[in-house]
């Protein structure tokens, strides 16, 4: 007897069995099946899932699912990045305390990823704010330390006096900071770094074993900034000093050392300071350095402010002898090369605006073939880099083009052969600064004694645990809440034995995020971060899905992490993910959903509105997993009608199938149809294929009678992946053993699958002309414009249009003319 389609009656039975049935657990070894280790980038614990949220994962899960079916030992596993300022944010604002906050989410999210149907295998969850995960983050830290990665300066840092902490370069976007959107000010402070320069060469270099986006490597690339040029060393000689110091500076452009008119240091370069020193233009100095504390990187580095301060030296070009005068600039970084360029203001922007601004000489040597010769004087904007050298001594004459380096070598071996510079590479990218000024984070696992120095805490003492009760509401004043607890911070050191202070700063919840898909192989052990045999049988990851965001931190990071692990000898690759998919960025009412604001659908009511199938069908079919998706003003509801409405039409239609055969049409038709969706899903096009199974369930709905169960049981296989419930309540209902998600994907005959084609006659006022092949299923638009651009009938049509055209499909079109 038919039944209405009523999602809340089995789904969360099934969710129940599934998960205490531990369905989708895998062994530590897949064995010999082909292995696919699929994973999503973790959640932030810091509220319940929203329909952004299950886009992600939806995707992730209908692949999971595809691919057991195909044939793979599948890992899936699923944990939470719970530690830093999400949560802690957040639990501020409830005044309730991080631990409880982040715990009490977590089973929140947890429930709802049962309750959406997730194939996790739930023996493996990882919680990174526990003990047993953030030991390992610890015993990381310090084999870095012991191998000279992991360090600790001084230096000018962005702090973010929103959420009072640093933040990594990495971490201000824009701008401003990327977490809650403050403008950042620039602090002196002493703080951790990682080495992850070290690796920059072998970061660009094993890029072409990814198969990712190119957009999202060519970020990578250019946050890396490997670029090639020449060390030249200036002498420095201040006003009244008899005495020149060596300056290097890099330049990408030793072609243009004739061109440079003027120095410049970076605004806070220690060697600026020191020059106005007791000087009438120390306070003017200290003043502009005021000014450019405020102006982030991205501000300085376009070079619009044009400030600067005339500093009492004078710089003395290595290749002509020439003294320039010395300037404080803002648009020049200490982070960059040595801090200090040489500026040629007729080839570069930023140096001839600088140099108009302030009334400094431009000088042309590099003259573009084909133009009128250049003149400093009058020029309105800096000429391209690529021509012949003029005004440049020995090499005047010499053709030059820095995209493909001519003549630029030739340069470079001319300095160093007369000792006055050599080839270098630089690179943008700066060491990861991983410490922060706040409580629910790793403590950092370090003893500052005054006789030994920084001492590790010995491995056998981890984790040093954060102290449960106490206060862990940000200082603003640069120190973490916990240099205020006396009892975690007075220790005795284990190297001397005498009193000794513990590291209060916390790590980067970056850190936690760069190896937890290790761990995911191996997440009880409480030996070792991960049994490197576990890992070898499942890693690396094969297909990992999340965000473009995350480019230039995550992902970099855990590249980084991968990289030294494989160092150290416990892994045997070097790249943790090899496929990486980027979903599009889902918005409501034309704006960004976010827990923190309140602007969000809440997955929760979308499932108990409509059932998790409906919320899963539509999230897939509503665009390309790749491409942006806006909710309109109502968030789900008229489209989790138009979702729930169409698998009312599936649950009715195939609910009681027959036992006939399938006829011949109807199963060329399946055998067509598994073969297109087979391909949409290998190239995970999950919204093409939920539209060829809606033209399938077309074509069941005009059957006589019901369906045949060989047809319907076909059907219900293509849309396990993406409606998991349905189709595992009715496999059961048909009176099959076993789960539905157990089964093999449908294969088909290449026979049957092909399109077959029938003869389709045109006619002219009746009488035949032209014959062409069709498909049988051809529109009656398809049909005229064969008939119209057939040869034969444009003869009687003779430019004019036709009078009628009469189509029968799909054998027969007439077209009448006049006569």
């Amino acid at each position: 007897m038919a039944t209405r389609y009523d999602p809340q009656s089995f789904e969360p039975r099934w969710a129940d069995e599934w998960h205490s049935g531990s369905v989708y657990a895998v062994p530590d070894d897949p064995g010999d099946k082909p292995k696919r280790f699929v994973m999503e980038m973790f959640p932030y614990p810091s509220g319940d899932l929203h329909m952004g949220h299950v886009e992600n994962y939806t995707i992730a899960d209908a692949m999971a699912r595809y691919w057991r079916m195909r044939g793979y030992a599948v890992m899936h596993p699923m944990g939470y990045d719970a530690f830093g300022l999400p949560a802690e944010n957040a639990a501020i604002k409830r005044g309730t305390h991080p631990e409880e906050w982040t715990l009490a989410n977590i089973a929140k999210m947890r429930a709802s990823f049962l309750r959406l149907g997730y194939s996790y295998d739930w023996a493996r969850e990882v919680i990174s704010c526990l003990p047993d995960y953030y030991k390992w983050n610890q015993w990381i830290f310090l084999e870095m330390f012991r191998r000279g990665l992991a360090y600790r300066k001084t230096s000018p840092v962005n702090w973010c006096p929103v959420d009072k902490t640093v933040l990594a370069k990495e971490q201000i976007s824009t701008g401003v900071c990327w977490r809650c959107g403050s403008v950042p000010e620039i602090r002196d402070l002493t703080q951790w770094f990682l080495k992850i320069t070290d690796y920059s060469d072998r970061l660009l270099d094993d890029m072409d074993q990814l198969d990712w986006a190119e957009s999202l490597l060519t970020m990578q690339r250019n946050w890396i900034g490997r670029s090639q040029g020449a060390e030249v060393v200036f002498k420095l000689q201040v006003d009244g000093s008899n005495e020149a110091i060596d300056f290097p500076v890099f330049t990408t452009r030793p072609d243009t050392l004739w061109g440079a008119t003027f120095f410049v240091l970076a605004a806070e370069h220690p060697a600026a300071a020191e020059m106005v020193r007791g000087t009438e233009q120390e306070a003017e100095f200290t003043r502009f350095v005021g000014e450019v504390r405020r102006q982030t990187e991205i501000e300085r580095g376009a070079g619009k402010n044009k400030g600067g301060v005339r500093l009492p030296a004078v710089a003395i070009n290595p290749v002509n002898g020439e003294k320039m005068p010395v300037w404080a600039a803002d648009y020049v970084l200490m982070g960059y090369g040595t801090g200090a360029i040489m500026a040629v203001p007729a080839h570069d922007q930023r140096d001839f605006d600088f140099a108009r601004e302030h009334d400094i000489p431009v000088r042309v040597v590099v003259q573009p073939e084909g133009s009128d010769p250049l003149d400093g004087d009058t020029m309105t904007e800096p000429a391209p880099g690529t021509g012949s050298l003029v005004n440049s001594g020995p090499l005047t004459g010499t053709r030059v083009n820095p995209q493909n380096q001519e003549g630029i070598v030739d340069v470079i071996a001319w300095l160093d052969s007369q000792g006055k510079g050599r080839r270098q590479i630089n690179y943008r990218q700066r060491d990861w600064l991983v410490s922060r000024q706040r409580y629910w984070g790793t403590p950092i696992p370090i003893i500052h004694c005054p006789d030994c120095g920084e001492v590790a805490v010995p491995d056998d003492q981890l984790p040093v645990l954060l102290p449960p009760g106490a206060d862990y509401t940000p200082t603003g004043d640069a120190v973490s809440p916990l240099a205020n607890n006396e009892d975690f911070v007075n220790v005795t050191c284990p190297g001397c034995g005498g009193p000794a202070r513990r590291e209060t700063d916390t790590l980067d919840t970056f850190f936690d995020s760069s190896w937890y898909f290790l761990r995911y192989c191996d997440p009880k052990n409480p030996d070792a971060a991960f049994e490197p045999a576990k890992v070898a049988a499942w890693g690396p990851v094969d297909n990992y899905f999340g965000g473009v965001e995350h480019a230039v931190m995550h992902l970099i990071y855990a590249r980084f992490f991968t990289k030294f692990f494989k160092d150290i000898g416990l892994l045997d690759f070097d790249e943790p993910f090899l496929r990486l998919f980027n979903q599009g960025h889902v918005s409501w009412d034309g704006k960004e959903m976010s827990k923190s604001t309140g602007h969000v659908i809440e997955a929760s009511a979308t499932v108990d509105a409509y059932g998790a199938d409906s919320a899963r069908t539509f999230i897939l079919f509503s665009s390309p997993p790749a491409a942006d998706y806006d909710f309109p003003a109502d968030g789900f509801g008229e489209i989790g009608r138009v979702a729930h409405n169409w698998l009312s039409r599936v649950w009715r239609i195939l609910e009681e199938p027959s036992g006939d055969p399938v006829p011949e049409a109807l199963n060329r038709q399946v055998h067509r149809t598994v073969k297109a969706i087979t391909e949409d899903m290998e190239e995970f096009g999950l919204n093409t294929a939920i539209a060829k199974m809606m033209e399938l369930m077309n074509v069941f709905s005009k059957s006589e009678g019901p369906v045949p169960r060989e047809a319907a049981e076909t059907f219900l296989k293509l849309l396990a992946p993406i409606a998991p419930f349905m189709t595992e309540e009715l496999w059961h209902r048909y009176g099959n053993q076993g789960s539905i998600h157990a089964e093999a994907w449908p294969d088909w005959d290449e026979e049957l699958a092909a399109v077959q084609k029938i003869t389709m006659v045109i006619q002219v006022n009746g009488k035949v002309r032209d014959k062409v092949e069709v498909a049988p299923d051809v529109t009656r638009t398809e049909m005229q414009e064969l008939a119209l651009g057939s040869d034969r009938v444009k003869e009687f049509l003779n430019g004019n249009e036709p009078l009628k055209v009469i189509s029968v499909p799909p054998k027969l079109v007439n077209v009448v003319v006049k006569g």
